[in-house]
């Protein structure tokens, strides 16, 4: 029986160099790859090894006859991506009949190539993935410096608790945390407690993967009312972000109005209206399984800008959204040209997931009767948000050629990220980014980007793989070109004065005593773990551990 590849696919291509037969694609090489929401197996290839199921870091790959009710259209969704793609029949001998590429070796160190010292400022995916390429393939040693006195960045503050299988690729990340050639500085700001020009006279290289860290503004009248808040804080919220208030949503209000149609508004659009005690069984922010669990919420209206046929979400996104148990998945049919998109689309378009869903008019005044649901209107602007500064009330949106209220409580925008100045750094104000060619950042040498801050908020967790390889490749051939500027100072230095500046930093052996101490709080709830959600536990936690472990 073949294997398929599901909604969880993180895109990096790890099942992609272990499958014998080349039966995945696209593969890295190939100009689909990066455009392509997810990879697809060839069931006419598939030899049943299993060894892509194996070495998925997300659990995404299962033998098809195993797939669950709310998996099963993927074996059609993976044999799809091959229609219209016979092989002549000359060249099939058996299943492997996809042809192999030639050989291609972009990186070539001389024999002498010494290990280079480079830090790397961030500790999320992209990161870790640059990281990972440094320790694996060099003989490096890696300072890992996070602002946050935990690690993971986006696995453990940005993936919807209700998607554990994503998380997962946090465990491929985390056995680099104690390597022999690591040294882990967490707590550790740059701007704040180093200077780029402190950290670069302490290490061959430094890797900035320090992401998109805020949000992009509606611009409209009212945005600065209570109650008006960016999905990158909500998520935060509920992800126990211990720079997120831990009583700062109110869910008092029966509708919700999410701005935007990517991924991430599908995901809080999702956790408003699941089951909390579903919930329960994850790792959720505890004060925000509270909130949920008291929440009034029965309704949440999605707004696109355009139609069905240019929204930002991925079909699997989408997918699993119209398997949420106990909620309704609805089209708001406001606008004619929605179902004419819907009908017009094909089996494989965004619009034609929509077909065979119910369509009804939003009531502007009060949610729907009945079970929870998620609304999806679609040719809706946001123009004002009415009030005088007691918070939301409503949301007024396009409607044909005019507008219309929606009554409302709190509305979230979730319609991109955007990168922040890294003090010490260009920034290009226009793109969010950090300049670069290839990785290395401009008229810096020795200073390397990679991740959103390098590319823009675009791609998920596996993109920052091939980008974190093009990165690490641009430094690799800086250093062999004798382009890299001489450390002044060595990694004992570095500590001394990390140490001075922040009393507070963490290491690799308070992160463990903090994973450990999160695991044992979630145990005691049946959770898999119970995140500490201020700074203050975090510290306290990592600082207490490590003394227990001195003493004994």
């Amino acid at each position: 029986m073949t294997y398929a590849i599901t909604q969880t696919c993180c895109n990096d291509a790890t099942c992609v160099a272990v499958c014998p037969v080349n039966c995945i694609h696209p593969t890295p090489e190939e100009r689909a790859f990066g455009s392509t929401e997810m990879l697809h197996i060839d069931p006419r290839a598939c030899i049943d090894c299993g060894a892509c199921a194996d070495a998925c870091p997300v659990d995404a790959v299962f033998p098809v006859d195993s797939l669950s009710a709310g998996q099963r259209e993927y074996a059609d969704i993976n044999a799809a991506y091959y229609e219209g793609a016979e092989p002549p029949a000359a060249e099939v001998e058996g299943p492997n009949f996809h042809a192999w590429g030639e050989p291609v070796f972009e990186r070539s160190l001389p024999s002498d190539f010494g290990p280079l010292r480079v830090a790397v400022v961030g500790t999320g995916p992209a990161g870790m993935y640059a990281a990972q390429d440094l320790l694996l393939h060099t003989a490096a040693e890696v300072t890992l410096i996070d602002r946050l006195p935990v690690a993971g960045g986006l696995v453990r503050y940005g993936v919807a608790p209700d998607h554990p299988a994503t998380k997962k690729v946090g465990d491929t990340f985390s056995r680099f945390h104690s390597h022999p050639r690591v040294r882990m500085h967490l707590g550790i700001e740059v701007g704040r407690d180093v200077t780029a020009e402190e950290l670069s006279a302490h290490h061959d290289a430094v890797i900035y993967a320090v992401g998109a860290s805020t949000d992009r503004r509606l611009g409209v009248p009212g945005e600065e009312l209570p109650g008006c808040l960016s999905a990158t804080a909500f998520v935060a919220w509920y992800n126990a972000h211990p720079e997120a208030v831990a009583q700062g949503v109110d869910l008092s209000a029966e509708r919700v109005v999410v701005v935007g149609n990517g991924n991430v508004a599908l995901d809080v659009a999702r956790i408003l209206v699941a089951d909390p005690e579903a919930l329960a069984a994850t790792d959720i922010a505890a004060h925000a399984l509270d909130a949920l669990r008291a929440s009034r919420v029965r309704e949440v209206v999605v707004l696109g800008r355009r139609g069905p046929e240019d929204a930002a979400y991925t079909r699997s996104e989408l997918l699993a959204l119209k398997h949420v148990p106990g909620v309704e998945l609805v089209v708001d049919d406001h606008d004619p040209r929605t179902a004419a998109a819907i009908e017009a689309a094909g089996a494989g378009d965004r619009a034609g997931v929509l077909k065979g869903l119910a369509r009804a008019r939003t009531d502007a005044a009060s949610p729907a009767g009945g079970e929870r649901r998620i609304v999806l209107r679609f040719h809706s602007e946001v123009v004002e948000i009415p009030g005088e500064g007691g918070g939301v009330r409503s949301v007024r949106v396009t409607d044909g050629g005019g507008t219309v209220d929606l009554s409302a409580g709190l509305m979230l925008r979730a319609i991109g990220y955007r990168g922040i100045p890294v003090p010490g750094l260009p920034f290009d104000e226009a793109s969010g980014t950090v300049p670069h060619q290839g990785g290395r950042v401009a008229g810096l040498p020795g200073s390397y980007v990679v991740g959103w801050i390098k590319r823009g908020p675009s791609g998920g967790i596996g993109a920052n793989r091939t980008c974190a390889a093009e990165t690490v490749g641009t430094l690799l051939a800086d250093a062999v070109a004798g382009e890299l500027p001489a450390p002044k100072g060595d990694a004992k230095a570095f500590r001394r004065l990390a140490r001075q500046r922040n009393r507070r930093v963490v290491d690799a052996r308070g992160l463990a005593a903090i994973d450990r101490a999160e695991r044992d709080r979630g145990r005691r709830d049946g959770r898999p773990r119970v995140k500490l959600a201020t700074v203050e536990e975090l510290v306290a936690t990592a600082r207490s551990g490590r003394l227990l472990r001195l003493t004994r």
